[in-house]
């Protein structure tokens, strides 16, 4: 009976064990699934995309492919992952791009460039025109999570057979053979300890490396050796070895860069070589291999030596067990392996990745990239980021050098900038202040402050929209003269900035001169509920106060709000909201999200060109004339902004294909003695001269529905016999009728209502 109960007892534990086994093996399968699916979130640069027409430096291309890893070769058809210059042809093997669940396959595409830069053809090497060729994207950023892990995941049928033979070779020569243990090997490695008297080979099986990679800590006890064992025995069962391999090529420590652990052999690749894993030659595969055994020992960046010495001895042990030949063998121990120093990213688009994350996640929390696993393409431009740091860093700088005192405040000068596509709203760059280690504030999407006379256009936009009562043109005459408003809060006194008066003067002047005065009495005509609702038109979605001051900038805005604003003037009327996410794809591949920049007419293109047509006087002849004298001579329309007190100085400005804001100040609000022409607009003539060049890019176009018309500049009436004029701008037929000569200009219209005569025919 006794016997019968000992019996029992132990069948009760042979079979609480087997069901505490299977409860554990079922939880290292679902933590090795978890673990195995995620990766860090990758952050990717706005794709550059090259067309035919194009105009664009060849450096320009070639200093980008330099960037995403791409070989300069001579005297052969560039391979995959190369390019190189003959004549004025640039030709690239263009490896296969995944942007998430898209796949570009690669190409090998000749890029022909006319004399004047502009691209004349884009071919592949059978000859076939190529509408376009799209360029690797720079990693702006990486979400690495919790463990401060970098890597990128492969499939194994997009690993070379070399580094598979190399690394079964050296790690696990019996790896399909045996079971989660090798147990001959485990014996083998004890004997051969045990004949040196120290730890001179290893037992464990790539499984088991897995579950320690994986799992477990390093530290070397019974115990854990324990667990390992049980953990890959757990792991055999469950998966297969094709699988199990795959995640050990992904998975593997292999050094470290900072504070970031590098995992696996894709990123390996790129971290040590500059190559994509699907170019590894044999003896690159065969370093990388070496130095799993101890990657801060054999890291090629630090002991270059030791990792040769360390490929060489896998190549002689894949050359014994026949997976290389002796002329094979040979070439690769004298073949340079071509280390490269990862590159160094020369800009810090911290700022702009907060702000990317913090949209993300308003948006859907599970795209939220610190939860690792989505790729990210941005709307970011790499080349343009880099500009627009240099720009506000240098311009602070140079400010501080002429004005000591500025150094003398509590807190330092900061500056902000922004720069949209105006066309799909992408933000191209974005600098939050002058440092992000000192200050994560982001003054360029936060940051709300008093716009001063950037506001203007505003103003000027609602008076010369058609409808309005009563209506105004770009010659329309207003008065620059002492005004006083009685108001609930006291008496209102605008004052113009040189503290004088010009008299009567027409609404260009007075925009290109930045007159106050004159505005706040075009505010004033044409009322605040107004301006608010073209204001809302364009995008801004702040507080606007509906008080006569308005005009003249009083009401706070963010950068961000007011260069989107201005965006709409250069899109012709188009509103396109500011987006930095282009696509978003989660960790299987598939598309989670995208934006694809919703466009909305908001104005028409004729008015816009009425606004661009002063902003581009402003550079030309008014307060932002230094825009030239800094050597910037391309299309461009502009406007500065100073608030009271030079609190806060302003530039923003725009071409057809940018538009930028740039904002300097204290963040107390301290003032600066400085105007907008003189603190912002440096910054903004420097980033547009690096990113466009002294020349620009395209110019403005004359949309339909505008006409020149000579205006005699003192009455704003029409030019004609005894008074010479001035050509001037009007929006089709809201051109004065009334002449300022002996003879009247025949009517156009049989009638005029009062409401759409302007002030200068009544």
């Amino acid at each position: 009976m006794r016997r019968g109960r000992r019996l029992m007892v132990l069948a009760a534990a042979i079979l609480a064990a087997g069901l505490g086994y299977l409860v554990f093996e079922a939880r290292v399968a679902r933590e090795f699934d978890a673990l195995d699916s995620s990766s860090p979130a990758r952050v990717l640069a706005r794709p550059w995309t090259l067309r035919a027409g194009d105009r664009v430096d060849p450096r320009r291309i070639i200093d980008h492919l330099e960037k995403v890893g791409y070989r300069s070769v001579s005297g052969r058809t560039p391979q995959t992952g190369e390019f190189s210059t003959r004549g004025r042809d640039l030709l690239v093997g263009r490896r296969a791009l995944r942007l998430g669940g898209l796949v570009d396959p690669g190409v090998r595409a000749r890029v022909r460039f006319q004399r004047n830069g502009r691209i004349s053809a884009i071919r592949d090497v059978e000859g076939n025109n190529l509408e376009q060729l799209l360029l690797d994207p720079e990693v702006i950023g990486a979400s690495l999570g919790q463990r401060s892990r970098d890597r990128v995941p492969v499939r194994l049928d997009e690993v070379p057979e070399h580094l598979v033979d190399a690394l079964l070779t050296v790690e696990d020569r019996r790896f399909h053979e045996h079971g989660a243990l090798d147990l001959r090997r485990i014996a083998g490695a004890a004997l051969s300890n045990l004949r040196q008297r120290r730890i001179a080979e290893g037992g464990s099986t790539i499984t088991q490396q897995l579950a320690r990679t994986l799992f477990l800590s390093t530290d070397r006890t019974v115990l854990r050796k324990v667990r390992e064992a049980a953990i890959a025995v757990a792991l055999e069962r469950r998966f297969s070895k094709h699988r199990l391999l795959e995640a050990y090529v992904n998975h593997i420590y292999l050094g470290q860069h900072g504070g970031t652990a590098i995992h696996g052999f894709g990123r390996a690749a790129q971290f040590y070589f500059g190559r994509d894993i699907s170019e590894l030659t044999l003896g690159q595969s065969a370093m990388l291999v070496g130095i799993v055994r101890g990657p801060s020992v054999y890291s090629p960046h630090r002991h270059p030596e030791r990792a040769r010495a360390r490929r060489d001895m896998v190549l002689r042990q894949m050359h014994a067990v026949g997976h290389l030949d002796d002329a094979r063998r040979d070439a690769e121990l004298e073949a340079d392996p071509e280390i490269r120093l990862p590159p160094e990213r020369n800009f810090d688009a911290r700022w702009y990745l907060d702000f990317l994350r913090r949209e993300l996640a308003a948006g859907d929390a599970s795209l939220n990239p610190e939860g690792g696993g989505p790729a990210v393409i941005s709307s970011l431009v790499p080349e343009l980021q880099r500009a627009a740091e240099t720009a506000v860093s240098s311009g602070i700088r140079s400010m501080e050098r002429r004005r000591p005192r500025l150094t003398e405040q509590a807190a330092p000068l900061q500056g902000a900038l922004v720069a949209l596509d105006p066309r799909t709203g992408d933000i191209l760059a974005m600098v939050g202040g002058r440092s992000y280690g000192e200050s994560q504030f982001n003054r360029a999407a936060d940051a709300r402050r008093q716009p001063g006379s950037a506001f203007k256009p505003v103003v000027a936009l609602a008076a010369l929209t058609p409808g309005a009562d009563p209506s105004f043109t770009l010659a329309s005459v207003l008065k620059d003269e002492p005004l006083a408003l009685d108001t609930p809060a006291g008496v209102w006194k605008p004052a113009n900035a040189d503290r004088a008066f010009l008299g009567p003067i027409r609404l260009r002047e007075a925009l290109e001169g930045s007159r106050n005065v004159p505005f706040a009495r075009l505010g004033l005509a044409v009322g605040p509920e107004r301006i608010i609702e073209i204001a809302r038109r364009l995008g801004i979605e702040g507080p606007l106060a509906p008080y006569p001051s308005l005009a003249l900038g009083a009401s706070e805005v963010t950068l961000l709000e007011l260069t989107a604003a201005y965006a709409v003037l250069a899109a012709e009327g188009r509103r396109t909201p500011p987006r930095s996410a282009i696509a978003v794809f989660g960790r299987d591949g598939a598309i989670r999200q995208t934006a694809a920049g919703r466009s909305d007419a908001v104005i028409s293109p004729a008015e816009a060109y009425l606004i661009t047509s002063a902003l581009r006087g402003v550079v030309d002849r008014g307060t932002g004339r230094g825009v030239r004298e800094a050597g910037y001579h391309g299309p461009v329309a502009a406007k500065s902004g100073t608030t009271n007190g030079s609190r806060d100085a302003w530039f923003v400005g725009y071409t057809p294909e940018l538009a930028v804001g740039v904002w300097v100040g204290f963040d107390d609000g301290m003032p600066t003695g400085l105007s907008g022409s003189r603190a912002a607009l440096p910054i903004f003539a420097d980033f547009m001269i690096r990113v466009l060049g002294s020349r620009g890019g395209r110019g403005f176009r004359a949309p339909a529905g505008v006409e020149w018309i000579d205006i005699q500049p003192e009455t704003g009436l029409r030019a004609g016999w005894g008074c010479r004029g001035e050509p001037e701008l009007f929006l089709s037929g809201t051109a004065p009728e009334a002449s300022c000569g002996y003879w009247r200009v025949p009517r156009r219209r049989t009638t005029m209502s009062p409401a759409t005569m302007s002030p200068a025919t009544r």
